[in-house]
């Protein structure tokens, strides 16, 4: 009932702003509707990229649930929904044109070798003489889609080639990539230019603005996700109940599910309360938010309201249960949708699967799946996945390779989550990579996820070379650093007393326009005043030393002294790292 009564107190707030959408000054799409400010793309883009320098680092967004781009890692039916991941406008497609993957190397070591000097970047892209096509550019845009700039760089470049002109798909790539970075104002110049000004021909479709309402529910940005909802309108796109689940959907993909739920509630009028509109927002808080507590809340209103459940429904809850450990619920909720008629579909499976495995009932959950094939529900990569994540979370290898081997047999290929269970339980250097290179060959490639954990593993165990390695190894295969991959780096070398690495990595990030990050600025703001206070003090002892000569005895033991306040000063940077409840090394 509390939870009744916040979203009715806040109601007023959702009707109001949905009543002044169109007059918000900060909502970007506005200067469409005056045609005597509109300019052309490259006016607009000239201003936005030679002012790089003065611009604020920008956070990329990063959608909590993480999931890689590349195909071997689409395993998507966790989330029970039909939310796409955040990099799925800016996919690669697995080229094999020998000719096309070798100008799409070439590009990208151009774009990368000159990373720190964009007047470079630009002169020697402009002397490039590969022949430009579609699947070149989305190839080079996946490839670095972390570095904004020199996508950029590369789109602009591309678009002044003889013969070639952007589609939908590339402005799309390009649209995603400055939305993950925040850069929306240039996003929207993009929009300004696809609608087709000189040609007359617009290239903007309801895609677009969904693309751009996803970047603004990723930063939690509500407002202007709404926004940009009712620009519909503008582009005379149809608003009806579809389009406004793809909003809701939005929001709950990037955990905002109060103020979607909110959101559904205060436009019951104009988008009537329906099954899929609360099959939305209560997988939001089932496999989003994983909160049993407001599922079940939601629950209850859809049964008060007289929604039936349908699969979808029974489906998130199970998943919810079955992620909290709760068997006992798993089981009890299972048997009710039996009871009341509902043929159970693969989510369902994979869900008290799951819970079983995770219970240690693995022979049970063995059952279970042999009764989904008798009624012929194909188990997937999912369903597997589904077995062996909890049997190595429970240290049972040898029940895990059994299922993998399984796995195999039936011709399903392991997706990277797959393999990210088996790496969290290696303990040697050897061990790892040797499952790297069984991955690679069974086709699939590490992602940018793959690296960060592995990485965060070599420096719990101290083991810096091997970081480096990994670290080299993720740009020579095209991926670029983002801001999650650098904090782990930097972390990792402070503390393993590597101070000096870590500056350098961290000005560099900085230096490529991320985010610093406050807990970093603060340790190695205090190792830095640290150093430069025990370089002064070697200096003075120094001075003293020459002009004390009579003082030898004295003077030798300066170095001793010295040294032991460099250790004090270490010990009590590491101290504030302590103190700011940092937990880089669990697991």
């Amino acid at each position: 009932m509390q939870g009744i009564r916040t979203i009715r107190c806040n109601l007023s707030r959702f009707a109001i702003l949905a009543r002044t959408h169109l007059n918000l000054s900060h909502f970007e799409p506005t200067h469409f509707a005056n045609p005597t400010v509109e300019r052309t793309l490259s006016s607009k883009i000239s201003i936005a990229f030679f002012s790089l320098s003065t611009s604020r680092p920008e956070t990329p967004i990063t959608p909590r649930n993480l999931k890689g781009p590349e195909e071997c890692s689409s395993d998507n039916e966790d989330n029970g929904s039909d939310m796409d991941n955040d990099d799925d406008d800016v996919r690669g497609l697995n080229l094999i044109d020998d000719g096309l993957i070798q100008d799409a190397k070439t590009i990208v070591s151009i774009l990368q070798e000159s990373s720190d000097n964009r007047v470079e970047m630009k002169n020697k892209i402009e002397q490039c003489v590969v022949k430009v096509s579609q699947d070149l550019v989305l190839e080079v845009l996946s490839r670095v889609r972390n570095d904004w700039e020199a996508s950029f760089t590369f789109f602009l470049w591309a678009s002044r080639q003889p013969g070639y002109a952007h589609s939908v798909r590339e402005y799309h790539s390009m649209i995603s990539i400055l939305g993950k970075m925040r850069k929306f104002d240039t996003a929207w110049a993009l929009i300004d230019e696809m609608r087709g000004v000189k040609t007359g021909v617009s290239l903007v479709t309801p895609q677009t603005l969904l693309i751009m309402i996803r970047k603004y529910c990723a930063v939690h940005d509500v407002g202007r996700a709404i926004n940009t909802f009712y620009a519909y309108k503008r582009f005379k796109f149809d608003m009806e109940i579809d389009e406004f689940q793809s909003l809701l959907s939005a929001l709950c993909r990037y955990k905002n599910v109060q103020d979607a739920e909110q959101l559904m509630y205060c436009n019951k009028a104009v988008f009537p309360l329906n099954l899929k509109s609360f099959n939305i927002v209560l997988n939001g808080w089932c496999n989003l938010i994983g909160s049993p507590r407001e599922a079940e809340r939601v629950w209850r209103d859809m049964s008060k309201r007289g929604i039936r459940f349908d699969v979808v429904s029974y489906a998130s809850m199970l998943s919810c249960y079955s992620k909290a450990g709760s068997l006992y619920r798993v089981l009890r909720l299972y048997k009710r949708m039996q009871e009341m008629g509902i043929e159970p579909d693969r989510k369902v499976y994979n869900a008290v699967i799951h819970a079983l495995a995770k219970g240690r009932l693995v022979n049970e959950a063995f059952n279970l799946m042999k009764t989904m094939e008798e009624k012929g529900v194909v188990p997937t990569i999912v369903t597997y996945n589904s077995l062996i994540k909890p049997l190595c979370r429970a240290k049972k290898v040898d029940e895990a390779k059994d299922v993998f081997d399984d796995m195999l047999k039936r011709s399903i290929s392991p997706t990277i989550r797959t393999y990210h269970a088996f790496f969290r339980i290696l303990r040697t250097g050897e061990e790892v990579f040797a499952l790297l290179e069984k991955m690679r060959k069974m086709g699939c490639q590490p992602i940018n996820d793959t690296y960060i954990m592995l990485i965060r593993k070599f420096c719990r165990w101290r083991q810096l070379e091997n970081v480096f390695k990994l670290w080299d190894e993720m740009k020579e295969n095209g991926i670029s650093p983002d801001r999650s991959s650098y904090i782990v780096l930097i972390h990792g070398l402070f503390l393993n007393g590597e101070l000096d690495a870590a500056h350098k990595y961290y000005t560099e990030m900085k230096e490529r326009q991320l985010l610093p990050e406050p807990k970093i600025d603060e340790m190695l703001q205090t190792w830095l005043s640290n150093k430069q206070m025990a370089e002064g003090q070697t200096t003075e002892s120094r001075t003293n030393q020459l002009d004390c000569s009579q003082s030898c005895e004295q003077t030798r033991d300066i170095p001793k002294r010295s040294h032991e306040r460099n250790f004090l000063r270490l010990a009590e940077t590491r101290k504030v790292v302590r103190e700011r409840g940092f937990s880089f090394w669990e697991p």
